[in-house]
């Protein structure tokens, strides 16, 4: 019979079919057995069904990948909105506590007003202005409040080989359109799915499964890439790039054009600063967070392959 120490940890990953939970269930692979569950099979609307699976699994690590995303639609649907990013969450760091489990959670810059042209620390005061970035506060909030071992991974601008994203709008929009407008005057850093599932799994492994637990580091954390750049300049990266590998474009990158995000009105405000200060994270955790163009160049090597 196999002992407590020696059993196979078990590492619960909602929302598999994302880009995030896709690379996830690559990362986390060599640490044990990963049970990935997408929308169909783990209801986030239901705390029924939540804790029904947590109960059932008795998983050593929850990892959250699963959010409502959508953020301009949240604008009009604010209660599945908040069901999902604000109790979900709750929810899962409630079992988390009862058995003695880790929850790793993601949020996003926009919980944040995104003022100012410094990047934002941890402790910086929060003031969400849409109902996106409010429900994944109250998200947040329900975490930490809920007194799990629990790591809350704010980052932004993310990019993944499987799922729709910025990158693959501007290479399909480089191949159709003689001419393209971007907005120049929000910045932030692209950071890629590979890189948040990577440092996930580095987190979990050093800290909590082969770590002493009673010291784990919990609390909320800044997880970008090095760098910044607006949307402009990211879309210049990736087109030039592209025109690099030999892709055909009608566009050329040189050319495209630079607006203010106010040319561009969306029913849900985002914020002008997304700039993320990392160096909790990597000074607690020691990680390396390479620039931005080197995570999005390998993942065009993907996506063009």
């Amino acid at each position: 019979m196999r002992t407590e120490a020696t059993k196979t940890p078990i590492l619960l990953v909602t929302g598999c079919n994302g880009q995030l939970g896709f690379e996830l269930q690559r990362s986390l692979a060599p640490l044990g057995c990963v049970v990935a569950l997408d929308r169909a099979t783990c209801d986030l609307t239901s705390p029924d069904e939540l804790r029904r699976i947590v109960r059932e699994l008795r998983p050593d690590v929850i990892v959250n990948a699963a959010a409502y995303t959508a953020v301009d639609k949240a604008e009009s649907d604010v209660e599945t909105a908040f069901n999902v990013n604000g109790s979900a969450p709750g929810v899962l760091a409630e079992e988390a506590r009862l058995l003695g489990s880790l929850l790793v959670h993601y949020s996003t810059d926009y919980v944040f007003d995104g003022s100012g042209d410094v990047p934002y620390a941890e402790t910086d005061a929060v003031g969400p202005q849409s109902v996106y970035g409010k429900s994944k506060l109250a998200g947040e909030q329900t975490v930490m409040a809920s007194g799990a071992p629990a790591i809350v991974l704010r980052t932004c601008w993310v990019a993944g080989a499987h799922g729709g994203n910025f990158a693959k709008t501007m290479l399909k929009l480089g191949r159709e359109r003689d001419c393209l407008r971007v907005i120049a005057d929000q910045f932030g850093a692209p950071t890629t799915a590979a890189l948040i599932a990577d440092v996930t799994a580095q987190i979990v492994a050093r800290f909590w499964l082969f770590g002493e637990r009673s010291a784990f580091p919990g609390g909320i954390y800044h997880l970008a890439a090095a760098g910044e750049t607006t949307w402009h300049g990211y879309a210049t990266e990736v087109l030039g790039y592209a025109a690099h590998k030999g892709v055909a474009l009608k566009v050329n990158p040189a050319d495209i054009e630079p607006i203010p995000a106010t040319a561009y009105p969306l029913p849900a405000p985002r914020p002008l600063n997304s700039r993320l200060d990392t160096r909790k994270l990597r000074e607690t955790f020691g990680v390396h967070l390479p620039d931005w163009k080197q995570g999005i160049r390998h993942l065009l090597d993907q996506i063009l392959s």
